[in-house]
C-alpha cells in the first residue's frame, strides 16, 4: 500500500486559473495544510516550496487529478524535480457525503483515496508522445470538419435548380467535390443558380482543403511515430494514424504493468459471456480507450482485407462455429499483445524525453 511507502500525500485539484494542494498524513489520513496557488509557474514553484515546509521529497507523493489537462504544467515541473507523481482517476466516493463541493475537498479526496490503493496510475509520458496527441486531436476535428462539408454538398445537390442538379446527379463523391470546386457562379444570370453554385463551390472548396490538412498531420505523424517506433510501422496493416494513437495510449514503457492490462486499456479483454446452456462464449468489450479500439478494430479490418494468414484465420474460426465478430475480437486482443511488446522492447530505444 502506498501508506507504507510515504509519510505525506500532497493531494492536487488544478483549474484553468489555479492550484488547489492539499497535505495529507499518511498514518492519519488527516488534512495538515492546504494552499491556492496561480496555475503558472510561479505558483508551481511557490507550492514547491509550500510541500518542502512538511517533508522531503523522497518521502512524499502528489496526487494530482487530470494530470492531462488542467494538471499537465505542474506534472511536467514536479516530474522535472524528480518528485514521484500519479495520476488521481476514478475517485472511488463522491465529493462529500452531504453533497458539498470545493477546490479544497476534492484535492484532500485526491489525497485520501490514493493511499489506499495499490495500483497507481503514472501521468502518460510528454515531448514527442505528447506532439503525435496534439496532431491527432487536430486530426480528429479536420475529419469531423470534412465529413459534416461532405454531407452539406449533398444536401446542396438534392435541392439545386434541376438543370444543375442533374448535372451532378449520380457522381461519386470525389468527383462531385472536384467538379463542384469549378463551378462558375458568375457565368449564370438567375440568382438561384448563381448562389447555389456559388454555395457548392465554397464547400466544395472547403473539404479540398480539409482534405489537405489531413494530408500533411498524417505525414507528420508518420514522420515522429518512424522515429519513436518504426517496428509498429512496419506490422501489416499499420498505418500512422493507428501507429501513433497506439503510442499515445500506451505512452511510455512500464506505465501498463502487463501486455494483458494494455489489452483492457484498448477494450479488447475477453469479457465472459456465460448464461444458461450458453457456456465458453465471450464478447466485445465497451470499456477502454475507445479511440485505441478504432486503431486496432482498423488493423484488424485491414488484415481481413489483405493479409493472406488473417483470412485463413477467421476462415477456420468461422468454420469452427464462430461468427466473423468473435473471430475479430480474438484478433484485436492478438494485435493488441502483439503491438504491446513491439512498444515495451524496442529494437530501437523509444525517444520519451
Amino acid at each position: 500500500m502506498l501508506a507504507d511507502l510515504v509519510d505525506h500525500v500532497i493531494g492536487v485539484d488544478p483549474d484553468r486559473d489555479r492550484i488547489t494542494a492539499v497535505v495529507i498524513d499518511a498514518s492519519t489520513k488527516g488534512e495538515v495544510d492546504r494552499i491556492e496557488v496561480a496555475a503558472s509557474p510561479a505558483g508551481y514553484e511557490t507550492v514547491v516550496e509550500w510541500a518542502d515546509g512538511f517533508s522531503e521529497a523522497t518521502s512524499r507523493v502528489w496526487s494530482i487529478e487530470g494530470a492531462g489537462s488542467y494538471g499537465a504544467g505542474l506534472c511536467t515541473t514536479l516530474q522535472a524535480e524528480g518528485e514521484w507523481v500519479v495520476e488521481f482517476d476514478h475517485p472511488d466516493s463522491r465529493s462529500d457525503k452531504d453533497g458539498s463541493k470545493s477546490d479544497g475537498l476534492d484535492a484532500a479526496r485526491a489525497g485520501r483515496e490514493i493511499l489506499g490503493r495499490s495500483r497507481l496510475a503514472i501521468p502518460r509520458s510528454r515531448g514527442p508522445r505528447e506532439g503525435l496527441r496534439t496532431l491527432m486531436v487536430a486530426r480528429r476535428g479536420a475529419e469531423r470538419a470534412r465529413v459534416a462539408a461532405v454531407n452539406t454538398l449533398k444536401a446542396l445537390v438534392v435541392t439545386a435548380p434541376v438543370a444543375l442538379r442533374e448535372q451532378l446527379r449520380g457522381l461519386t463523391a470525389n468527383n462531385l467535390v472536384d467538379k463542384c470546386s469549378r463551378l462558375r457562379p458568375g457565368s449564370d444570370t438567375d440568382v438561384e443558380v448563381a448562389a447555389t453554385k456559388q454555395a457548392m463551390r465554397l464547400v466544395a472548396r472547403r473539404i479540398i482543403s480539409l482534405a489537405e490538412e489531413i494530408k500533411t498531420i498524417d505525414d507528420q505523424l508518420e514522420s515522429i511515430v518512424e522515429e519513436m517506433a518504426p517496428a509498429v510501422l512496419d506490422e501489416f496493416g499499420v498505418g500512422p494514424v493507428s501507429a501513433a494513437q497506439t503510442i499515445i495510449s500506451w505512452s511510455h514503457p512500464g506505465r501498463c504493468r502487463s501486455e494483458a492490462a494494455f489489452a483492457r486499456l484498448a477494450g479488447a479483454a475477453p469479457i465472459e459471456a456465460n448464461s444458461g446452456q450458453t457456456q465458453d462464449r465471450h464478447r466485445l468489450s465497451r470499456g477502454g480507450d475507445r479511440h485505441l479500439n478504432r486503431a486496432l478494430h482498423t488493423i484488424v479490418l485491414t488484415r481481413a482485407r489483405s493479409h493472406p494468414e488473417t483470412r485463413a484465420y477467421i476462415s477456420r474460426k468461422v468454420s469452427e462455429g464462430k461468427t466473423p465478430r468473435e473471430a475479430r475480437r480474438v484478433l484485436k486482443r492478438y494485435v493488441a499483445r502483439h503491438l504491446f511488446r513491439l512498444l515495451e522492447n524496442p529494437a530501437q530505444p523509444l525517444d520519451n524525453t
